[in-house]
């Protein structure tokens, strides 16, 4: 009996302008009960940036076309690990010398069924994202982790 393969998806990260160095792949692993994350990242500033999967796969004008933060539950924004956060929120990714080299794991993203993350577009923000906790008129939506700078649209990976 031969084993099913998992399924896996990428997403390619394109700067959200003309003139942005930001760039990369994610690659996302759909395993028993989480989904490994991948993250190779380029040309952001040193620290932390906000992570998160947006609701729409579409960049028609740039980033800005991914809509809000993917939360079909419709809960408040928090940190990749709390109980109360859309389905979109992984946190922050952390960058030295410009770059993302790390792999995270999400027991709520999911590569299959009703609430999928394939087609989505996944969004690296400017900022550090707050995790909800930041007290800014836009922490329990966006974490207030500011502009986008790079996104890519999350497609199937053969």
């Amino acid at each position: 009996m031969s084993q099913k393969s998992p399924t896996k998806a990428i997403a390619v990260l394109r700067p959200d302008k003309p003139d942005g160095t930001v760039d990369g792949t994610i690659v996302f692993t759909q395993e028993v009960g989480k989904v490994t994350v991948d993250i190779d990242i380029k040309g952001l500033t040193d620290g932390d940036h906000g992570f998160h999967i947006h609701e729409f796969g579409d960049n028609t004008n740039g980033c800005t076309s991914a809509g809000p933060h993917f939360n079909p539950h419709k809960k408040t924004h928090g940190g990749k690990d709390d109980e109360n956060r859309h389905v979109g929120d992984l946190g922050n990714v952390k960058a030295v010398n410009g770059v993302v080299k790390e792999q995270i794991t999400d027991a709520i993203i999911t590569l299959e069924g009703e609430y999928s993350i394939i087609g989505r577009t996944v969004v690296v923000h400017e900022g550090i994202d707050d995790l909800g906790k930041g007290g800014h008129e836009f922490s329990l939506t966006t974490g207030n982790a500011g502009g986008r700078l790079a996104c890519g649209v999350i497609g199937y990976l053969k």
